[in-house]
């Protein structure tokens, strides 16, 4: 054998660099099922299957195509890891060199490259043209700016691709960003005109129906559940969300992409994420037939130049900071939060409206959008003081889009503050009344977004200005934080003492852990 190719489970990218100069004769591509990428994190069902059908699907299509390949199924091999399988393939029909797409994972890289050594095979490693920058890139980049921050990154890779630009220079009406018309609230009334939600069911085949089963008993006790898998398995299927998308959600998409809506997990949302991050669609593809939207006068320019932003600007500068920082992530905790996470946000039971919804979906569908993360459970996590890694486990476990190369930056970075600032310029916390504007939650809860002591006052509002309070020092001079302390600052003696005392509340009444 001339060449062993390795197929991770992230990687069903039809135009993968590992079919260049593929000689069936000669070549063989390798994929396997092994639990340990279930369980290294407690993966939710919806996850798991998601990423076993996804896999299979693949498998079964190269094989129609008469590609030689050895797949090794969950439920057909001892093996526990990545590592353990491969290394008995390496001994049995060891090749001259094995060639693996750089992976989303930093743990997978290291395994798969000490298993390579550990066997004296070659290990090639080569650039994921799935992306539309290279780490390499992004590291030069970075390395000539004072502050390394999305926007400007955004702004080279609109220019590089011709992206919603005149001449190929200046951006489409004037602005590069129109994140200020992204942020409105759902009127009273709450959303109108939403995508039919069976759109984007889709009957399980054959193929799927064995995975459910399979996770159903292999991972009985993993969180969530699994009587249906809706999520993109396939192309095909992936194409059919993203029309629906375009066809039904972009138009107001903009507008409202920072609201929540009680009993509305999806809402105006792409669903998308998912798909790309298995490389079931090509983010340029994404993106031009976005823009061809604009065009066609189909849907507003903030709503498509938003969406754009999401895959063209966050997606690739999330990952370029990953692989820039690797394994110091890991390591980071800028404000040395040492709480463990609260038991509920695995089981949804919580007399916190806001955290009930945004978990209470995530348990059902694996999914929530990026303000219920970064707004409701991730401001929570970082206003009570989770330590970093357990707040990175839990977001990497329960979604179905999570990859650690989008899911770590987006968690320790921006959502945590972890890194002290190397990803956003300002930690993202607010009080309940931004939950308050923002959806219609609070309605529905017992607590009170204006109070911050006493028995209804809203834990987010309490842990708001705790959080002032245990880093005033920090953020007293930060240019986008000072106003914050100036108004902690604001409080009379007694109002602070009340609100540390009821922190010792809150932290009391919420720090069961599930062990």
């Amino acid at each position: 054998m001339r060449k062993l190719c390795i197929i991770l489970g992230d990687q069903l990218d039809r135009q993968s660099p590992l079919f260049n100069g593929f000689d069936p004769q000669q070549d063989f591509l390798w994929m396997a099922e092994v639990a340990q990428e279930s369980t290294h994190v407690w993966s939710h069902k919806q996850r798991i299957a998601l990423f076993l059908a996804a896999m299979r699907h693949f498998a079964a299509e190269l094989t129609v195509k008469q590609y030689p390949l050895h797949y090794l199924k969950l439920d057909q091999h001892p093996f526990n890891s990545l590592a353990e399988a491969l290394a008995i393939t390496l001994q049995t029909t060891p090749p001259a060199e094995v060639w693996l797409v750089r992976p989303g994972d930093y743990r997978v890289l290291l395994a798969i490259a000490a298993t390579c050594k550990q066997h004296t095979i070659p290990l090639k490693l080569l650039s994921d043209t799935h992306f539309l920058s290279t780490p390499g890139e992004f590291r030069r980049w970075a390395g000539q700016r004072k502050q390394v921050r999305m926007e400007f990154w955004y702004r080279e890779l609109r220019k590089r691709y011709n992206i919603l630009l005149e001449d190929g220079k200046q951006p489409i009406g004037g602005n590069w960003n129109y994140d200020s018309d992204n942020r409105k609230a759902f009127p009273k009334s709450g959303p109108a005109l939403l995508p039919t939600p069976t759109t984007f069911t889709f009957s399980s085949d054959g193929i799927t129906r064995e995975v459910m089963r399979l996770v159903d008993v292999r991972f009985t006790h993993h969180p969530g559940t699994l009587g249906t898998l809706n999520w993109p398995v396939t192309p095909t299927q992936a194409q059919q969300v993203l029309t629906r998308f375009l066809d039904q959600a972009l138009p107001r998409f903009g507008d409202f992409q920072d609201a929540m809506w009680q009993g509305q997990p999806f809402l105006n949302h792409s669903l998308l994420a998912s798909s790309l991050n298995l490389k079931l669609l090509n983010p340029l593809d994404v993106i031009r037939k976005t823009e061809e939207c604009y065009w066609q006068h189909a849907a507003p320019l903030a709503a498509v130049e938003g969406f754009i932003r999401q895959i063209l600007g966050w997606r690739e500068y999330v990952r370029g900071l990953y692989w820039q920082h690797m394994p110091h992530w890991y390591e980071w905790n800028a404000l040395d939060a040492q709480q463990d996470l609260p038991a509920f946000y695995w089981t949804g039971d919580t007399d916190m409206n806001c955290l009930r919804e945004s978990i209470g979906q995530t348990l059902q569908h694996g999914y929530a959008h990026h303000i219920q993360r970064l707004m409701v459970t991730g401001l929570f996590a970082q206003l009570y003081g989770v330590k970093p890694m357990q707040v990175h486990e839990w977001y990497l476990a329960v979604y179905v889009d999570a990859v650690e190369w989008v899911e770590l930056p987006n968690t320790l970075g921006m959502s945590q503050y972890a890194d002290g600032g190397r990803m956003a310029s300002k930690p993202y916390i607010a009080s309940g009344k931004y939950i308050q504007k923002m959806s219609n939650y609070c309605q529905h809860c017992r607590f009170k977004p204006d109070k911050a002591s006493g028995q209804d006052a809203c834990p987010f509002t309490t842990l708001f200005w705790d959080f002032l309070d245990r880093h005033e020092t920090r953020f007293a001079a930060h240019p986008r934080m000072g106003f914050m302390v100036s108004n902690l600052r604001k409080l009379s003696t007694a109002e602070r003492s009340a609100i540390r005392a009821h922190t010792t509340s809150v932290r009391e009444h919420h720090c069961h852990t599930l062990v």
